[in-house]
């Protein structure tokens, strides 16, 4: 579905990704995980044409993606991004609609067509009965599923999630996963996933890749990655891995300064 071959991007002449090779295959729901600065959102930029490589290449479905135009992309690629704001009043069916945006001519009015891939957007993401609400009125984790639903209208054969989860609170940051982890599964729906959250992406994915410094430094299933040596090197913090007691996936417990052997450090009495 999509490779990436020594990848190199950047900003302002200094490269963040630095020889990246990464491949997604048709129907896996893969998960990219690294500390700040490792190269995840310059990956999702890169990968959307967002930003311009400096070498190596991205191809999709087997097509180079600078032979490529937007509205080529968008038809096969769709992404869900961590910000949920539209700028506008918009009601949740005009939001979603705007997912047929790379399928209508210029002037032209929506196509049957058009209205029934809305409509299954919606009634797989369970954003129906909020057809008519305002996208302003709407909690952060409806509005994160209007999102999925918009993105679903695009009809994509892969969905890029970028820290979709960020902003949300535990229950549903788990609906918005679970919704696209069924989409995955039921809708044979291709996933490239950017999260923060180690824990939420080794209960989701299906292969994890770990991000060092701009290249991938540990790639395989949850529990071959998410070692206590690997979060060491990568994140620079000791942490404690058990499993799961219901999915027996690998989970991350954080240790603080004392709990990890370290002597805590003091503030002087006195300083802000």
């Amino acid at each position: 579905m999509l490779r990436i071959e020594s990848l190199t991007a950047g900003y302002g002449g200094e490269p963040v990704l630095k020889g990246l090779d990464l491949a997604v295959a048709r129907g896996e729901f893969l998960v990219v995980v690294g500390p700040n600065g490792s190269g995840k959102s310059t990956l999702v930029r890169a990968v959307t044409g967002a930003l311009t490589p400096t070498g190596g290449r991205i191809l999709l479905e087997g097509r180079d993606l600078r032979t490529l135009r937007p509205r080529e992309v968008a038809r096969v690629l769709a992404v869900v991004a961590q910000d949920t704001s539209v700028g506008f009043d918009f009601t949740v069916e005009e939001v979603v609609a705007l997912g047929r945006t790379p399928y209508l001519p210029p002037l032209r009015s929506e196509t049957p067509r058009d209205r029934a891939a809305v409509e299954r957007a919606m009634r797989l993401t369970g954003t129906a009965p909020l057809a008519g609400r305002v996208i302003t009125a709407l909690s952060g984790g409806e509005r994160q599923r209007v999102m999925v639903a918009r993105a679903l209208a695009q009809e994509p054969r892969l969905l890029i999630l970028d820290e979709p989860t960020a902003h949300l609170d535990i229950a549903n940051q788990v609906e918005v996963l679970d919704l696209v982890r069924r989409l995955n599964r039921t809708e044979g729906l291709t996933v490239l996933a950017i999260l923060h959250d180690l824990n939420l992406a080794a209960l989701y994915a299906d292969r994890l890749v770990m991000l060092k410094d701009g290249r991938v430094w540990a790639g395989g299933p949850p529990a071959e990655v998410l070692t206590e040596a690997n979060i060491l090197t990568v994140y620079g913090s000791r942490v404690k891995v058990v499993r799961h007691p219901v999915t027996g996936q690998p989970q991350v417990m954080l240790l603080g300064r004392e709990a990890a052997g370290r002597p805590l450090e003091t503030v002087p009495a006195g300083s802000d």
